[in-house]
């Protein structure tokens, strides 16, 4: 796990869709943390964030036959959330009720995001299924903009967006479809809820925490689904596989660089997903890119390029 001591004193600017303030006071004008900018280490961390994320969610496809989505999804929140504990031993003492709350919220987030996305890829496809879930997260970056150029590279990555999935919407299971846009809303939730849980909790307690209250919700699904199967020897270990690359290990590095980058700016970066998410689903699943997708990859790389260079002018 990563080494998260040099964070503990960040703590989360105002953000228009969080009034809850942090319980650390605010830093000094003019100190790092007031001055926060975009660096490439926050870049870096939201796209290896999106790298594990989006092959993880490719293996578990090929997991689905055996367990089913709802088992997969419980394997996946479950072993993330032991391992987290395991690892941060968060400290329970001296938070107050909006903090649990705040870290309820995220957990409940976190939980219905997961649920939703893989009833989503288990009847449509990774690449889509991607597509109209990082709707969500732009329509955040719309309702939190403050500069016109921020809206311009929000349209382009959402122009981007409809592009690549432009050739197999209208083929789409509706069920599925209606899944992946929860999931979008429920990723929405899970951006703010990070960002507030990072600001009160130290180093990765939050998320310890969130993903705890997660494994609590989707543990009646997935055991009413797929029973004893999800203690198979076979089943674990690809469960286990699944948790570290699509839970414990994107959402560590997503809540760090939700610490040195606004909200507005990770929401914008998210949407590089489908293009990430279109690239697993060809190495690992063989879904090939038509022309029209490359196109919409193109689109949505220079948006998230632009909304970086943006803000880091």
């Amino acid at each position: 796990m990563t080494d998260t001591t040099a964070t503990t004193s960040l703590t989360i600017p105002p953000n228009p869709l969080a009034p809850l303030a942090p319980t650390s006071p605010p830093a000094p004008s003019g100190s790092a943390t007031a001055r926060r900018t975009v660096g490439p280490g926050g870049v870096g961390l939201v796209l290896a964030g999106s790298l594990s994320v989006h092959f993880g969610s490719a293996v578990a496809a090929l997991l689905f036959p055996r367990a089913g989505a709802l088992g997969v999804v419980t394997l996946r929140v479950t072993i993330a959330a032991v391992l987290l504990w395991a690892v941060c031993r968060p400290r329970l003492r001296g938070h107050s009720r909006t903090d649990w709350a705040v870290a309820g919220a995220f957990g409940v987030a976190l939980g219905g995001m997961n649920v939703l996305f893989y009833q989503a890829i288990d009847r449509i496809p990774l690449g889509p299924a991607v597509t109209l879930e990082v709707l969500g997260p732009l329509l955040l970056s719309v309702a939190t903009a403050r500069r016109a150029s921020s809206l311009l590279w929000a349209g382009l990555a959402f122009a981007g967006v409809l592009l690549l999935g432009r050739d197999g919407f209208a083929r789409l299971d509706p069920v599925g479809a209606g899944f992946a846009l929860g999931a979008g809303a429920m990723c929405a939730a899970y951006i703010v809820c990070s960002a507030r849980a990072g600001a009160r909790f130290r180093r990765l307690d939050g998320l310890a925490v969130a993903m705890a209250v997660a494994a609590l919700v989707s543990l009646p699904l997935g055991i009413g689904s797929a029973g004893a199967v999800l203690l198979e020897p076979g089943v674990l270990g690809l469960g286990l596989a699944v948790a570290l690359l699509s839970s414990a290990l994107p959402y560590a590095l997503e809540l760090l660089a939700l610490r040195r980058l606004s909200t507005p700016t990770f929401a914008v970066l998210t949407s590089l997903s489908p293009a990430i998410a279109a690239l697993a689903g060809f190495l690992v699943l063989g879904q090939a890119l038509s022309a029209g997708q490359c196109l919409a990859v193109a689109l949505v790389v220079a948006a998230g390029a632009g909304a970086v260079s943006d803000r880091s002018g």
